[in-house]
């Protein structure tokens, strides 16, 4: 036994095992207990009255729809943002491109309450009153990086030869970027949306200081549950978001697949 372990300790496979804890302690148990307190009551009864609740209250479902919303207009705000800024990034000079990408990843270094609360300091500085456009505004202002690096990545990792062999055969450059540059670009686009998509539509800090707290996001419908120790039902919508998100993430690879049997090119 003992040869076991001291084999299996010095082996390459044990390097595995801390990555297997967190997952096991900050992701896969979560997880389980999410599952277990969204078919259960207060009294641990298994039971699916919190997912009647959820649809027979027509306000939770607005602000579900609501949500969704808001996060596609601001996925697709940052597409047209961002990929724009990708495509300029990718043909600039390798210096100066890689200085650029610096300064929009910058932001991200700090964290995203104190980006959204100068995004506040903002608009009063400016007498803009906070709402819904002020809410799409700091959105996009603290996801559009999400959108720009993966298609920059992708973009930049590009054969280039089929640009010119396009070129060769006479395409303008309309015809070059939608038939060869935008359809090989595709994988970076799906993954800037899935990284932009996935926590717009969970956030709540957003929404609450952009709008001061005039306009609800499911995320705060799961927040205010929670902080009233209505766990059972907080975690039924948890549950709720989680499945569209999956939901979202596998049209996503089947796109992806479908783009890579095809060749990615027409």
């Amino acid at each position: 036994m003992n040869k076991k372990l001291l084999f299996f300790w010095s082996s390459r496979k044990s390097w595995i095992l801390p990555y297997l804890i967190f997952s096991l302690v900050f992701i896969i148990i979560p997880l389980f207990l999410i599952v277990v307190y969204a078919f259960t009551d207060d009294n641990g009864h298994l039971t699916i009255d919190n997912f009647r609740k959820f649809f027979e209250h027509p306000e939770a479902i607005n602000t579900f729809v609501y949500s969704i919303g808001i996060a596609m207009i601001t996925t697709i705000v940052c597409l047209f943002l961002g990929y724009p800024a990708a495509w300029i990034l990718s043909n600039s000079n390798l210096t100066h491109s890689k200085t650029m990408v610096v300064l929009f990843i910058l932001p991200m270094w700090i964290n995203i309450l104190v980006r959204t609360l100068a995004t506040v300091a903002l608009f009063d500085f400016f007498s803009i009153p906070l709402g819904e456009g002020a809410l799409i505004f700091g959105m996009v202002y603290n996801f559009i990086p999400f959108m720009i690096y993966p298609i920059y990545n992708t973009l930049q990792k590009m054969d280039h030869s089929y640009v010119e062999a396009a070129q060769d055969l006479g395409a303008n450059p309309m015809q070059v970027f939608w038939k060869i540059v935008f359809p090989l670009s595709m994988p970076g686009v799906m993954s800037g949306i899935m990284m932009v998509f996935m926590p717009t539509i969970s956030t709540f800090a957003i929404a609450e200081l952009l709008t001061m707290n005039n306009i609800k996001l499911f995320g705060t419908t799961i927040q205010e549950n929670i902080n009233n120790s209505m766990w059972n039902y907080g975690a039924a919508l948890s549950l709720i978001m989680l499945l569209l998100i999956a939901a979202t993430s596998l049209f996503s690879s089947d796109d992806k697949n479908n783009a890579n049997e095809g060749g990615g090119l027409w």
